[in-house]
């Protein structure tokens, strides 16, 4: 969606981690591994300066499939929140999916029920105003199911023939980074989305 441009400054972001803030490193849950995709720290400030609620959103199945344990996933939080250069209070909420795909969770994305938790929370949040920002089809469902809009970024898995077909057909647009999605939400350089 080429010259994708913003009508109003966002109220609030809600954002994916694995792909979206940092490199999708499967079953991450070594801090030292926690990488910023370049330009996120200065979207963040961007984003933080502008007035705008930050919440996190993110599946966590490694846990549940036993592959490390919610202090791992802890861990590199507090990696994420030092190299973002914040304080973790900066995030309003953080919503963690740790079960496994087929286990029952009441957060696992594409669930619409912590976004939902929050503008219920943040009773002056407006829906058309709040955005879900992510690398995959179920980030940009999350957003869609609770009736907010959805941005997509290309830092993440590839985006296929299928994945960009739901992004058209649901007016997703789709950005370089979120470090280019900040630049056309809050001002910028970049204000122009990957194709």
């Amino acid at each position: 969606m080429n010259g994708f441009r913003f009508e109003k400054t966002p109220q609030a972001l809600f954002l994916d981690r694995d792909g979206t803030l940092i490199f999708d490193k499967d079953y991450l849950h070594d801090p030292e591994k926690v990488e910023l995709v370049a330009g996120t720290r200065e979207a963040v400030r961007r984003a933080l300066d502008a007035g705008c609620l930050l919440f996190l959103l993110t599946n966590q199945s490694g846990v549940g499939r036993g592959f490390f344990t919610m202090r791992d996933y802890e861990a590199c939080h507090r990696r994420l929140v030092e190299l973002l250069g914040i304080r973790a209070e900066d995030f309003a909420a953080c919503g963690v999916a740790p079960e496994a795909p087929d286990a029952p969770s009441r957060y696992r994305k594409p669930s619409p029920a912590f976004v939902l938790e929050q503008l219920a929370a943040f009773p002056r949040l407006d829906p058309a105003r709040c955005w879900m920002v992510g690398d995959r089809k179920s980030d940009w469902q999350t957003g869609l199911n609770a009736g907010i809009r959805s941005a997509a970024v290309a830092t993440g898995k590839p985006i296929d023939d299928d994945a960009r077909a739901f992004l058209r057909g649901n007016a997703v647009p789709l950005f370089e980074n979120f470090a280019a999605f900040a630049d056309a939400a809050f001002g910028g350089k970049n204000q122009t989305p990957a194709g």
